[in-house]
């Protein structure tokens, strides 16, 4: 009996072996599932930090896009000013030559005037010469009769 009692107690070891062994099997692989789960999360890790770099550099894209819309739109503003600053000086060229226009009509007028003016003097004059030769002639040749008729 003691031969089966050592055969029970040796069955009962192996067993206890054996148990232990499927439970550090069991740990072994607990432990594999987590390194295996702390693999996937550094995999997960890494995609979801490509993924944010993605979306940075499509934030950084369209940063430089809105960049260059202000820039088109900073040119086109400072073209429509000088293009205003264009008009604006057409307009004061033009506003010159009608000035210069109603300067040049306000000289003739001027001229015209000078004209009438030189006109009248000189009708004056003819008639003053005019007056002054009928006159003193008149005078004249009435004194000059008159002395004539009268002394004689």
């Amino acid at each position: 009996m003691s031969n089966k009692i050592i055969q029970q107690q040796q069955r009962l070891l192996n067993l206890i072996q054996l148990l232990l062994i499927l439970l550090l099997l069991f740990l072994h692989l607990l432990q594999l599932l987590q390194l295996f789960q702390l693999l996937l999360l550094l995999r997960l890790l890494r995609l979801l930090l490509q993924l944010l770099l993605q979306l940075l550099l499509q934030l950084l894209l369209l940063l430089l896009l809105l960049l260059q819309l202000l820039l088109l739109l900073l040119v086109l503003l400072i073209l429509l000013l000088l293009l205003l600053l264009l008009l604006l000086l057409l307009l004061l060229l033009r506003l010159l030559r009608l000035l210069l226009q109603l300067l040049l009509q306000l000289l003739l007028l001027l001229l015209l005037q000078l004209q009438l003016l030189l006109l009248l003097l000189l009708l004056l004059l003819l008639l003053h010469y005019y007056y002054y030769y009928y006159y003193y002639y008149y005078y004249y040749y009435y004194y000059y009769y008159y002395y004539y008729y009268y002394y004689y």
